[in-house]
């Protein structure tokens, strides 16, 4: 394993310009966008997840991540793996998987305090999982996602007060997806000393993201998203020049895609 690849990724976070994170959902969308130039890879836990037939956010495609995670490593750039929760409310395990996958080459993770059921993990029990996930991986990095902006009814008056803890626990960066007011970001900018990163949303400027000193953007399962909207416009084009357009695809729609009576979800 090259030891550089780790202090490359870190780097890139401290950057003159925002590292812009594009999330592939297999091999062929990651190499793609590496040969496009892009200097880090990550992957979205939601293109994974429907790939594979399986609901996001449940843990049910540790196994699939990782499969994915040790052929994405090969890959020529930093590359850092969505990892939900961590597919475990135990500390140990979540630890056992991240030096596992820094083991195998990969740069970083990203771990979420937000559950499918719509709750927040106590910060507490998050802040033993980042510090089991540090100690087992030291030069690992770690992107603590908070979902006081993600999920419905959340407090985003948390928002600061979990990220600072996060990063007491020894998280490299945090990720504040579904902030969208240019204002609060710069605030979160000035207040945390970790690196921001927040989620790519129509309405969003990269230059005006720069301008506030936001050190990663993410792109989620948005290209994922608009592969599906693509495939669908161009089979329905090809069945009916007249169709309709199907439109993009929402994080619901290709949610339920996995949740139907003909998906692969857990009982």
């Amino acid at each position: 394993m090259d030891d550089d690849r780790f202090a490359h990724f870190r780097r890139l976070h401290h950057a003159d310009r925002p590292l812009l994170l594009p999330n592939a959902w297999d091999h062929a969308s990651a190499a793609a966008l590496v040969d496009r130039g892009f200097a880090a890879i990550g992957t979205t836990s939601l293109g994974v997840a429907a790939a594979a037939g399986l609901p996001d956010g449940t843990g049910a495609t540790r196994e699939q991540t990782l499969a994915l995670a040790r052929g994405l490593a090969r890959l020529p750039v930093p590359v850092t793996v969505d990892i939900e929760g961590g597919f475990s409310e135990d500390p140990g395990q979540v630890a056992e998987l991240a030096a596992e996958l820094a083991r195998a080459g990969v740069a970083g993770v990203n771990i979420e305090d937000g559950r499918a059921d719509g709750r927040l993990v106590p910060v507490g029990h998050q802040c033993e999982v980042i510090e089991a996930a540090k100690q087992a991986a030291p030069r690992l990095f770690v992107n603590a996602r908070t979902d006081t902006y993600w999920l419905a009814d959340a407090p985003t008056g948390q928002t600061l007060r979990r990220a600072e803890a996060y990063q007491r626990a020894g998280a490299d960066g945090v990720f504040v997806p579904g902030l969208t007011d240019e204002d609060t970001i710069a605030g979160l900018v000035r207040d945390l000393d970790a690196p921001l990163n927040v989620l790519y949303a129509p309405g969003l400027s990269y230059e005006r993201l720069a301008e506030s000193g936001v050190a990663r953007v993410s792109t989620g399962s948005l290209l994922f998203r608009v592969a599906l909207h693509s495939a669908l416009r161009t089979a329905c084009a090809i069945a009916d020049p007249a169709a309709a357009d199907p439109g993009l695809p929402s994080y619901a729609d290709t949610q339920a895609l996995s949740l139907g009576a003909w998906g692969c979800a857990p009982e």
